[in-house]
């Protein structure tokens, strides 16, 4: 009996610990928010190993639960009513959890640019690799130059439909006003291969590190396509390409 005590007060802080990195990729907490939990936490754990210890009385956190349980039945049409204030206020929340969290920006690396999407913002810019406007970010080419950067994106599939991608959301009607462009035929001239996806690449474009989970996978996932699916204003080629690199992942 002795020994299964401190068997159980052993496993408590390590199953509090998986639990609480559960709940932070679960609800996307930030690092502040994760230590304020991780402190709470630490104390109740405290107060728990203590009881069984028989150091203090169970009253001693019986008596706080009962008042606290008391105060929320009083107040729960109150806190309902918080609930889309809460839930504002944690999607707005930049996320920061841990090293396997999601990070706050994804890249696709093509031939000819380095594309970054910031996952607060959901802006988006690159850096030119090869070509004429190598060394440059897109965001500092105008219309005109973004066009000829394009024509010499055709010789490889991604880079020409990322671009594309970047003009549809930083110069919404460029198809339209440049009728040229789209009669050499856009990107459907674009070569039939396209890059491989291999891991590495997979986690640029979701933001995660290498020691990311599955849970981690889907919440970056869902987050992304929040703001990349085509009816949101995202793109075809990337809402495929975060596609591709979730099912790479979790595969």
């Amino acid at each position: 009996m002795f020994l299964l005590r401190y068997i159980v007060i052993l496993l408590i802080p390590v199953l509090a610990y998986i639990g609480l990195r559960k709940l932070a990729i679960r609800y996307s907490l930030n690092q502040k928010q994760f230590n304020l939990l991780l402190l709470l936490a630490t104390m109740l754990t405290l107060i728990v190993v203590l009881i069984l210890l028989g150091r203090i009385s169970p009253t001693f956190i019986i008596a706080p639960i009962m008042v606290a349980g008391t105060f929320l039945l009083r107040n729960l049409p109150l806190l309902f009513r918080l609930l889309p204030l809460w839930n504002m206020f944690r999607t707005k929340t930049r996320t920061a959890y841990g090293s396997s969290g999601a990070q706050d920006s994804s890249s696709i690396r093509t031939r000819f640019l380095h594309m970054t999407l910031k996952h607060e913002s959901a802006d988006m810019d690159g850096q030119v690799l090869e070509g004429q406007f190598a060394g440059q970010s897109l965001s500092q080419l105008s219309l005109e130059q973004l066009l000829t950067l394009a024509n010499e994106c055709r010789q490889d599939a991604d880079s020409l439909q990322v671009l594309e991608a970047y003009l549809d959301r930083s110069h919404g009607q460029w198809r339209e006003n440049n009728g040229a462009y789209e009669e050499q035929g856009g990107s459907e001239s674009r070569s039939a291969s396209e890059a491989a996806m291999d891991r590495r690449t997979a986690l640029e474009i979701l933001g995660l590190s290498d020691d990311a989970g599955k849970d981690d996978i889907v919440q970056a996932h869902r987050r992304l396509m929040q703001k990349m699916h085509p009816d949101r204003g995202g793109s075809d080629f990337l809402a495929k390409k975060i596609n591709e690199a979730r099912d790479y992942l979790l595969e």
